[in-house]
């Protein structure tokens, strides 16, 4: 079975995890073999959360720099500072709205414009999909649906050996019932957001 190996970035409290869940759970009701693995460093404290997530054949869920066949940021600049894991052949899934560091909030740091960010992404790899997924939430009614909307994203680019609906099941399997309404409305827009 064909390997794929993706990167998922974002700051802590942006739902990392449960999106990683969700897509574990997608793959294991597709049949899809999956390892998992996860780096939340200062993430209560609005540092970096990434998780590694390789389907298929694999022995390990170690993903070298150039090696991320997707790479999935919830926020801009994470998503730049993780470039170095993907290659020409890497897909890209961002977020564009940005939550700058605590650094440049204080003035000690400056933030790259979006603009600037996406030009750089777009020269290191092969497709990039950049929309502003907390408009796309706060549509669905939970701007904490950032994750889901960028599910959507990731599932209509393809690149994932799983169907729409399975990832659909799993969302309902994963999500509290309260919040389920929301973020299957959230994973719409995202879908949608990337088809054009």
């Amino acid at each position: 079975m064909e390997t794929t190996r993706l990167i998922m970035v974002a700051v802590g409290g942006q739902g990392n995890l449960l999106a990683s869940k969700v897509l574990g759970e997608a793959a294991l009701i597709s049949g899809v073999p999956v390892r998992m693995s996860e780096i939340h460093g200062m993430a209560q404290r609005g540092g970096v959360v990434e998780s590694a997530i390789v389907f298929g054949d694999a022995t390990s869920t170690i993903i070298s720099d150039g090696e991320a066949d997707i790479l999935m940021g919830f926020e801009p600049a994470e998503t730049l500072r993780a470039l170095n894991r993907c290659s020409t052949k890497t897909r890209i899934i961002t977020n564009t709205a940005m939550l700058p560091p605590f650094t440049v909030s204080i003035g000690r740091g400056v933030y790259p414009e979006i603009e600037t960010i996406k030009k750089l992404l777009k020269e290191k790899c092969a497709s990039l999909v950049a929309f502003d997924a907390m408009a796309l939430a706060k549509e669905a009614g939970s701007p904490m649906s950032v994750n889901i909307v960028l599910l959507g994203a990731l599932v209509q680019s393809g690149g994932l050996q799983f169907s729409k609906e399975n990832v659909i099941e799993a969302i309902k399997r994963r999500t509290k019932t309260a919040f389920l309404d929301k973020n299957l409305k959230a994973f719409e827009l995202g879908y949608q957001a990337a088809c054009g």
